[in-house]
């Protein structure tokens, strides 16, 4: 048999398997999916399972069952593209024809004092239900702050307000508007609403430490009673101990047809790949669509196509709530209940699809 390992239960791998698992799969062909759960995890919602406003259970989508599927739960602590193996916490070592790496990512600090000691997360399900437990926990006018207002801050500055009303919420920018890439009218909706709904939105900042109970602002201290960070990502650290190219934040350096340039049999999916866009469920996915059809030339003993086509991204969803969003699709900013009601129709057929 001919071994394809994935590793990581993320939105790459996800479609890879739902390319793959067809009756188009050859005989020869044996998956080994490696993930720490038994379920795939909706990344994109981590924001509202860590503001109390869905449970655990709407963020998991069941894994898909086939008879040339195999399921292994573990802690990945080593990949060695030179022994083609991955070395897991319990000691089991999984060895590969090819391997796709979908690890997806962990916080990135940026060397701030005290941000890893005294910060939550809302990067892995787990630390999601950390950052959960410890906002629901909090009195009345306890003061949070959230440090970084790209897609995750927002959303889940949003999110918590709408669960928490009584809570004073500060959010950190470092730019001078929120979404400084994307259209003003874009920002300046976001913004509407946060001014309308008491969020305080600290432009221009720049957190220099964090201690315990306390958040350095350039010059300036704040009180603080929780600080959840989405201020940057970075690969995973057996990803970042790979020895090849990296680029940006430790991400892996590839060949057109998303393989690391010394190991042909090793792909990069996800977070993990340094690519000429952010990281995002979208770029995974497109990412994903052609590792499945480098994968089946490679099967087939068929020469690689020269040239690859250009991801093209649609753009992207964010909610402000439940009732409200904002979205930047085909060049075109949608805002308000219309916006809100598209991401929630693109997460349901998501899960439809998957699960």
């Amino acid at each position: 048999m001919r071994k394809l390992v994935l590793l990581g239960a993320g939105y790459g791998n996800m479609r890879i398997l739902l390319r793959l698992l067809t009756k188009d799969l050859p005989s020869n062909i044996e998956i080994t999916l490696v993930d720490r759960t038994p379920f795939h995890s909706l990344k994109t919602e981590f924001y509202a399972l860590a503001a109390g406003t869905v449970s655990d259970s709407v963020v998991r989508v069941p894994l898909p069952v086939h008879d040339q599927l195999k399921v292994v739960e573990g802690e990945i602590i080593e990949i060695s593209p030179d022994e083609k193996s991955v070395y897991l916490d319990d000691g089991q070592i999984i060895t590969y024809d090819e391997l796709v790496i979908g690890l997806g990512c962990m916080d990135n600090y940026h060397d701030v004092p005290g941000a890893a000691e005294h910060t939550y997360s809302i990067q892995t399900i787990g630390k999601s239900r950390i950052t959960y437990e410890k906002l629901l926990g909090l009195g009345g006018g306890a003061t949070v702050a959230i440090v970084g207002a790209g897609l995750s801050g927002i959303e889940l500055a949003s999110e918590l307000r709408e669960s928490r009303p009584d809570l004073t919420i500060k959010l950190f920018d470092r730019s001078p508007r929120i979404l400084r890439d994307f259209p003003e009218r874009l920002s300046n909706y976001v913004k509407g609403w946060f001014d309308e709904h008491n969020v305080d939105v600290v432009a221009e900042s720049n957190i220099t430490k964090v201690g315990p109970g306390v958040l350095y602002n350039h010059e300036e201290t704040i009180p603080v009673d929780a600080v959840v960070w989405t201020a940057g990502i970075r690969p995973v650290t057996p990803v970042q101990n790979i020895d090849t190219e990296k680029g940006d934040s430790g991400r892996l350096v590839l060949n057109k047809y998303h393989q690391l340039p010394n190991y042909n049999d090793v792909y990069v999916a996800g977070d993990c790949a340094a690519l000429p866009y952010a990281p995002s469920a979208q770029v995974a996915e497109e990412q994903a669509e052609q590792i499945v059809k480098v994968l089946r030339h490679v099967w087939n003993e068929e020469p690689l196509p020269e040239k690859m086509p250009e991801i093209k991204l649609k753009g992207f969803l964010g909610s402000l709530g439940k009732k409200q969003g904002f979205a930047y699709l085909a060049d075109r900013t949608v805002t308000g209940r219309i916006a809100r009601l598209l991401k929630s129709g693109v997460l349901w057929m998501y899960k439809r699809h998957n699960g």
